[in-house]
């Protein structure tokens, strides 16, 4: 998620109402203030455990799941440079970056450790910085789901680790690699023949070659779907018609489709961009400046909004891929609306209309959900899944959350013509209305989060989970006070919030609580406590439910904060499983130092579960330096004078059970 371009980027400088302007004014003070008045009103709430939330609403609302069991034991937290799990399990490293994706008929150049790959083969190997990931099985999942396909995102990069002497100098041809290191990756994996009835006897591997092995870069063509195809704001010099955009950068969280697709956001896109020494406004609300950290402008004029002012408009989108059809063309859905999409998770209603939820990983920005004019097709004879619906995303009606304080809320239409989007605002049709998205829910008055990072959806109970990671800024002076869907100031710790549709999921309104406020209960400031039963943690970001309903938490402190302040005793960065229906938390997984845990799939038959552990050895400054680039960490290889490398982790029962169970 890249924490500092998210942790930086604070654009929204709207009038909106935020909660804290209609919620009970003593309430607002209280939590100002901190300490135990603070928590005091949380506990009046009924927040005091992991178990309820901001209206007061008991855990008791959810359907009972008590009796699914964790059967592991908690791991301590770790400050050790290495991948950690409970007694009986096994952790292997898989296709780190660098490692050759295996696509079929191109060459498979080795990875170098000195950085020395060029951007030709950089384009043919795992990208950089892994995050979000999904499994598609290729036997049929059941009982055996000993094949299948991974799409990894690869979110973004060091140009410390990424090349010989990293900035310096500065050329066209790192840039390349650079971008030849972003995107996405279709790699197909195997169980190692031999397993038997023991799963645990063998690991997994990549197969080389795969059909369906492929790399989708920052230079990959894309089609433009929905409203916004075509638009005046998404035409360039390059693309007269404003229909085929050019690459996709910042893919952060990703999600599944029931149709077999693969959605990936494209997050922190506005720091590739360079704009003007003053940018416009439509470029400051989306955090567009003339700063640049990638420095790709320098050698590739596209990222230049001066001489490409609508280049910017091409990303910020929902991105989709068919994984298994490497020849299709990935297409941007605009009508998921813009933004720095941390990523989009799918649900079906009743009637079989698909409801896709996203965040954007900003502060004081906002959470989304899309409902689909049609429903979803079946397949046909000679025809996919992914093809029979290649244009339902394309079709239906974006919304953008309020959540009030007496725990209900409202989906508020993103809708041209409907309320203030109107020509005399601004917004002269449908597709400048999901172009300048932001924009948009700033005049309907949607709520300003702390961070909306991954979604989870329970399927059985209805209820959606998001992650909020975490909002330094929140309740400080010039900046959005606290309000009950974000009732911390300073928030340094992050929380989890839920909410159920009414009715269905396109219902318009909605019931919602806390499941937890992260934390660590034996710090001073009780703003930073948190009411977690169990094991403590703080930054919750990746987030997805087992096949057996339980919740699993991926947490990102950034290097800067790691094993300080208020996560001095929470060591690196881990995975924890929660169970909503008793509020237990326990740690599972830890991981190396600097790194984030990020992502989480499962095999059909819930034996082996796939994680992203991104960005080991990361700086404080998040850029390594090229003359030690091993200076905080060497995982995985674990050899004198290695680079660190992002990497897929498998981790299994030696027993061959289902995880967690």
């Amino acid at each position: 998620m890249a924490k500092s371009f998210s942790e930086m980027e604070d654009s929204n400088r709207s009038g909106n109402p935020s909660i804290h302007e209609v919620s009970d004014p003593a309430r607002r003070q209280v939590l100002r203030a901190g300490g135990a008045a603070g928590l005091g009103w949380l506990a009046a709430l009924g927040l005091a455990g992991c178990a309820s939330g901001g209206s007061g609403a008991l855990l008791a609302t959810v359907p009972n799941r008590a009796t699914v069991k964790m059967g592991f034991d908690a791991l301590p937290p770790s400050t050790a440079d290495s991948v950690r799990v409970p007694l009986g399990y096994v952790a292997q490293t898989l296709a780190p970056w660098g490692e050759p994706a295996g696509i079929a008929g191109a060459p498979m150049p080795a990875w170098k450790p000195d950085a020395s790959n060029s951007a030709s083969e950089q384009a043919l190997q795992m990208g950089m910085h892994h995050d979000g990931l999904n499994y598609y099985p290729l036997d049929g999942g059941g009982s055996t789901s000993r094949r299948g396909l991974l799409v990894i995102n690869h979110e973004y990069t060091d140009d410390g680790l990424l090349h010989p002497g990293g900035l310096v100098p500065w050329t066209a041809d790192k840039v390349k690699k650079a971008q030849a290191a972003h995107g996405i990756a279709v790699i197909e994996v195997e169980r190692a023949a031999g397993a038997g009835s023991a799963p645990g006897a063998a690991g997994w591997q990549m197969v080389r070659p795969s059909k369906y092995a492929r790399r989708i870069t920052a230079n990959t063509p894309f089609a433009i779907g929905g409203p916004a195809a075509g638009h005046p704001m998404m035409r360039t010099a390059a693309d007269p018609a404003g229909r085929l955009a050019l690459g996709t950068i910042g893919n952060c969280a990703s999600g599944k489709t029931p149709w077999g697709t693969y959605l990936s956001g494209e997050e922190n896109w506005a720091n590739y961009f360079t704009a003007a020494d003053t940018p416009t406004a439509h470029e400051r609300r989306w955090g567009i400046r003339k700063a640049n950290w990638y420095r790709w402008p320098e050698h590739d004029e596209r990222f230049d909004t001066v001489r490409h002012p609508n280049e910017p408009n091409r990303f910020g989108w929902v991105v989709e891929v068919d994984p298994m059809d490497p020849q299709s063309t990935p297409v941007k859905r605009t009508a998921l609306g813009r933004a720095a999409h941390e990523g989009a998770w799918v649900a079906v209603t009743q009637a079989g209309r698909a409801v896709v939820y996203s965040g954007e990983d900003a502060r004081f920005e906002y959470i989304y959900k899309f409902v689909s004019r049609d429903t979803i097709r079946p397949a046909r004879p000679g025809v996919s899944p992914a093809r029979a619906n290649a244009d339902l995303l394309d079709h239906g009606t974006l919304y953008v959350a309020r959540f009030d304080a007496n725990g209900r809320g409202r989906w508020l239409p993103l809708v041209a013509g409907q309320g203030p989007l109107t020509p005399a605002n601004g917004f002269a049709d449908q597709g400048e209305v999901l172009i300048k998205a932001r924009q948009a829910s700033d005049l309907l008055g949607a709520t300003k989060m702390d961070r909306p990072e991954w979604l989870a959806i329970d399927e059985a109970t209805r209820w959606v989970y998001c992650t909020l990671t975490n909002n330094r800024d929140r309740g400080k002076p010039g900046f959005p006070d606290v309000d009950a869907a974000n009732p911390r100031a300073e928030n340094v710790m992050g929380h989890i919030i839920r909410w159920q549709e009414d009715g269905d999921f396109d219902g318009e309104g909605f019931a919602w609580n806390h499941l937890l406020l992260a934390g660590d209960p034996a710090n001073a400031d009780a703003r930073t406590q948190g009411n977690i039963r169990g094991d403590a943690f703080g930054s919750p970001d990746t987030i997805a439910f087992d096949p057996r309903g339980l919740l699993w938490v991926g947490t990102d402190v950034s290097t800067s904060s790691m094993n300080q302040g208020p996560y001095a005793r929470l060591g690196n960065n881990s995975l924890l499983c929660c169970n909503p229906a008793t509020g237990e938390v326990r740690r599972f997984l830890t991981g190396p130092v600097g790194c984030e845990i990020t992502g989480a799939t499962w095999t059909p038959d819930g034996r082996t579960l796939f994680i992203n552990i991104q960005h080991p050895g990361e700086s404080p400054s998040e850029r390594s330096s090229p003359e030690e680039p091993s200076r905080f960490s060497n995982w995985p290889d674990k050899l004198p004078g290695s680079r660190p490398r992002s990497a897929t982790v498998a981790v299994w029962r030696e027993d061959g059970g289902v995880i967690g169970a």
